[in-house]
């Protein structure tokens, strides 16, 4: 008989929401540092769980990634089907789709939280050129 797979009552996320904030033709990411120190970039993002607003958790969470405090998230930008998320792990991958949201601010000065070390101003075609962080990795599939 094989194993029987016990639930561990831990949520999955229903999507991925992300901001995309544009100048010209260039977009804000935000720069991390993993623990050998090595800067990974990404878009402001949030993961969405069942039942709640997609919008409303990204505006919030873009607020405080970012420090714009006077963005406005407006319409899904980019709906690619491929444009997917792997919510789980490497063994067990929960893939989930990844909603693009533009976002337009009058201030563009950004001040990352603490859990970022800083942001770039990238075009797509530089962005997929550099390191990704896991929740941006679908970026190398856009445009």
């Amino acid at each position: 008989m094989g194993r029987r797979k016990i639930p561990t009552g831990a949520p999955l996320p229903k999507a991925l929401a992300c901001g995309m904030l544009e100048d010209n033709t260039r977009i804000l990411f935000l720069v991390r540092k993993d623990a050998q120190g090595i800067e990974k970039i990404e878009l402001a993002n949030v993961l969405v769980y069942s039942g709640r607003n997609p919008l409303a958790e990204l505006k919030l969470e873009f607020a405080k990634q970012t420090g714009i405090m006077d963005a406005q998230v407006g319409e899904i930008k980019e709906t690619k089907t491929e444009l997917r998320f792997n919510a789980g792990s490497r063994k067990r991958k929960e893939w989930v789709p990844c909603l693009v949201f533009e976002v337009t601010a009058r201030n563009r000065s950004a001040k990352p939280s603490s859990e970022f070390s800083g942001f770039k101003w990238l075009s797509i075609k530089d962005a997929k050129e550099m390191k990704l962080t896991k929740r941006s990795e679908w970026v190398r599939k856009m445009m």
